[in-house]
């Protein structure tokens, strides 16, 4: 399958990234991160960083130090760009654009490590009031996990019971729920694909410029084969991914979106994992921001079914077509 992006889709693409590099910078990244309790002050994250199991949520567990503040103002700018009403129909007050255009969108929001319910309320948006100008804030119920349903004013799904964990990402407030794993929405499969493909490519390009500003024994790190070879197989998984990724936009086909997950899952996070290794020990510092990418990527993994379930379909697929 031939696929090339338009002009209007690259148009898209460039003028959210564009917008995002004015309003949530590496700069606002290390300040929500601190906002959060954690990275104000060396290597470790702070006891009380995350959500604590069986707390409370909301506003008294961030009296605890705990969840992440969303940014309202951030979300309706997002909101103002269209990124919630983007696939809402034109007849409804949307944008009436489709998936691929959703995907690109994704991908950048991905790379810029935007907090919040992203995908929950970007699926609201024309089913939920103040969702696709992001008035209102959307939390879904997802495989027993919520994002943000402290900072949330719709959940989707049935939360009652929800008890607060510690997230390993600390702009990702999680909360678990006794509620039962229902069929994850296609759609979110593929958006969930689409944010790691934009860590993938994050940490591709951090790798690689680490590599050619440090040096050692007077030559950049990058000179030396073991870190060559680490940079091109990051390469080489985000640009397999991408190619999945973008073709599941486009043929919206369940197989399709499986493999485009199993594929953008592993970029992510062994992508992440070895643009640490490039980094070295100062990559999991929080000046760094590569250590929140791989801790994202590793939240991401759980959401929308998991990469075992997009496993099974796609096993699922492949034994129909032999039979």
């Amino acid at each position: 399958m031939r696929f090339r992006l338009t002009d209007e889709q690259r148009a898209l693409r460039d003028g959210l990234r564009e917008a995002l590099a004015r309003r949530f910078d590496t700069d606002a990244l290390r300040a929500a991160v601190a906002g959060a309790g954690v990275g104000g002050g060396g290597g470790t994250e702070r006891e009380g960083a995350g959500p604590r199991e069986g707390g409370g949520g909301g506003a008294e567990a961030r009296r605890a130090g705990g969840p992440a503040r969303l940014d309202r103002a951030l979300w309706r700018a997002l909101g103002d760009l269209g990124f919630f009403a983007l696939r809402v129909p034109e007849a409804d007050g949307g944008i009436g654009l489709g998936l691929p255009e959703a995907v690109l969108l994704f991908e950048e929001a991905g790379r810029a490590l935007v907090p919040g319910p992203l995908v929950a309320t970007h699926l609201a948006a024309g089913a939920v009031p103040g969702a696709a100008t992001g008035e209102t804030v959307v939390a879904a119920v997802d495989g027993g996990l919520v994002e943000w349903l402290g900072e949330a004013d719709v959940v989707r799904g049935d939360a009652t019971g929800a008890v607060p964990l510690r997230s390993l990402d600390p702009l990702t407030p999680l909360h678990r729920v006794p509620a039962g794993r229902a069929a994850p929405d296609p759609a979110a499969v593929l958006l969930t694909a689409a944010e790691q493909l934009g860590t993938a490519g994050r940490v591709c390009a951090l790798a690689v410029q680490h590599a050619r500003a440090r040096e050692q024994f007077g030559r950049p790190v990058g000179a030396f084969q073991a870190v060559a070879h680490l940079c091109a197989g990051i390469l080489v998984r985000a640009e397999t991914a991408r190619a999945a990724v973008y073709a599941a936009a486009v043929t919206s086909d369940p197989a399709d979106i499986a493999a485009a997950r199993i594929l953008a899952d592993e970029a992510a996070v062994r992508g992440a994992r070895d643009c640490l290794q490039v980094h070295g020990g100062m990559g999991f510092t929080w000046e760094s921001e590569v250590h929140l990418h791989l801790k994202r990527a590793w939240v991401r993994t759980q959401r929308a079914g998991s990469v075992t379930e997009s496993e099974e379909v796609l096993a699922a697929a492949l034994a129909a077509e032999t039979a």
